[in-house]
């Protein structure tokens, strides 16, 4: 049985596996993630090494998933918005010491692949993974092919400009779709909502221990999914954005299926649902098309392993 092993690099975690061919993960371990990019190498290393040593002769390659723009040979992170890596050779890095063919792939790009092959989009060969955590971020597989474009950085969807000079976001640009379909969209329309009228944001504020700035996505969550109109109204307004820029999508990429993932899909059809509308409603020539399927993510907090150790599998 030939098993790879899957890195998934945040940006105060590392998580590694074991996952075998079917997308199940046999053995797995964390580790925090230090502050020097040297010692991340080193992290990284070392969390494999662990996982060779009981698995001796078993693994065949390594796959990092890594939060930012990873170069189209795989081997080089460009740019990390949270990590201090510029042009840094993680590949090699890691692969010297571990003596095992390393790829390196973007985090989001690596938990599309882990949908599309094991996940909600094992039944189609096009799919377009949304996941709506801080920021909007996504993978396209189309005709069974991850698309990663000339220089590795295509699906950088969450910064589609939606809104002329709309929210600035921390890419440089305005408006872009992460400024209103993310889940640091849902806490500051909560928090305005808790200033312009706290008796509507009662509940919300009662989660928070009735301070504005400690009020955060899991506790709307937590409120809307017990009912309560305002919270309720708040993903409602959320997935409003979301499925607008699904059709987008839609119109450009033409999937059967785009999943929706991160922290923010616990709420279910209290975000499908008003995505579902919007994206019916905007999508170009709709009465006369068929219509894509809004899935939410099967494979969790593990689908950047899954996903970078099935690409390191048929690197």
């Amino acid at each position: 049985m030939e098993l790879t092993i899957g890195v998934d690099v945040g940006g105060t975690k590392i998580a590694a596996g074991v996952v075998d061919a079917e997308g199940r993960i046999l053995e797995r371990l964390r580790v925090p993630t230090p502050e020097t990019v040297d010692q991340i190498d080193g992290s990284i290393a070392e969390a494999v090494e662990k996982l060779l040593s009981a698995h001796t002769g078993q693994i065949s390659a390594v796959g990092v998933a890594a939060a930012g723009f990873v170069n189209e040979h795989r081997t080089t992170v460009r740019f990390a918005p949270n990590i201090a890596w510029r042009e840094h050779p993680l590949a090699d890095a890691v692969g010297k010491r571990v003596q095992l063919p390393v790829i390196v792939e973007n985090d989001a790009n690596a938990a599309a692949w882990a949908e599309y092959r094991f996940g909600a989009g094992q039944d189609v060969s096009d799919a377009v993974t949304v996941t709506v955590g801080t920021g909007v971020g996504g993978g396209i597989v189309l005709d069974g092919q991850l698309l990663r474009g000339a220089f590795g950085i295509a699906a950088e969807i969450g910064h589609l400009r939606v809104v002329p000079k709309g929210r600035p976001c921390g890419c440089g640009q305005l408006g872009c779709w992460e400024q209103y379909a993310s889940g640091r969209a849902l806490v500051r329309s909560a928090r305005d909502l808790a200033i312009s009228d706290p008796e509507a944001a009662e509940p919300l504020l009662q989660a928070a221990g009735g301070k504005v700035d400690r009020l955060v996505g899991s506790m709307i969550t937590e409120v809307a999914l017990a009912g309560d109109p305002a919270a309720v109204g708040l993903f409602a307004e959320l997935g409003r954005w979301l499925g607008e820029g699904v059709a987008s999508l839609a119109n450009l990429l033409d999937p059967a299926v785009v999943v929706i993932g991160g922290g923010v899909a616990d709420a279910g059809d209290l975000l499908l649902q008003p995505a579902r509308e919007a994206f019916a409603s905007h999508l170009s020539g709709g009465a006369n098309r068929p219509h894509l399927e809004l899935r939410l993510a099967q494979m969790g907090n593990d689908a950047g392993i899954i996903g970078a150790a099935d690409l390191a599998r048929t690197r």
